[in-house]
């Protein structure tokens, strides 16, 4: 039998992005439905890219793919919760990078899920992976742990 994950601690992370929640993400349980979770990580990241000037997903020669995700649950969100994302790098090889993402419930302290997001950099135009570089590899390790 594995060992139950500790859920991450708000202090792990320097980088949030505030995300809503919304009526529309709360399932017949009253709580939010599973796969909107994912949904948050992958705002998270792509929000932040975008608003540091590194991506924009309609013209951008080189994008991001997901190519895994996990997550592991510990408290509900519910609708009227602002999640804080919490962001980090750790792992950033040739042309993906490993983020760890923790998802705060309003001020808590301790993460309500957590997990792994891992995305590719492709060329926009042949999906074929392209070597992380430049402004993008120095903005990406700007958050990158050990």
């Amino acid at each position: 039998m594995s060992q139950r994950l500790e859920p991450f601690s708000r202090d792990r992370f320097q980088v949030f992005r505030e995300i809503p929640t919304r009526w529309m993400d709360v399932d017949t349980y009253g709580h939010v439905n599973n796969v909107e979770y994912l949904s948050y990580f992958d705002t998270a990241v792509n929000g932040w890219l975008i608003s540091r000037g590194t991506l924009d997903p309609r013209w951008s020669e080189r994008v991001f793919l997901v190519v895994e995700t996990q997550c592991s649950y510990f408290e509900e969100l519910v609708f009227p919760d602002t999640v804080h994302a919490g962001l980090r790098v750790v792992r950033l090889g040739g042309s993906s990078v490993t983020y760890e993402i923790g998802l705060f419930r309003n001020d808590g302290q301790s993460a309500c899920a957590q997990g792994r997001f891992v995305h590719v950099q492709v060329d926009a135009k042949t999906r074929r992976p392209v070597k992380i570089s430049g402004e993008r590899r120095a903005l990406l390790a700007s958050i990158s742990v050990p």
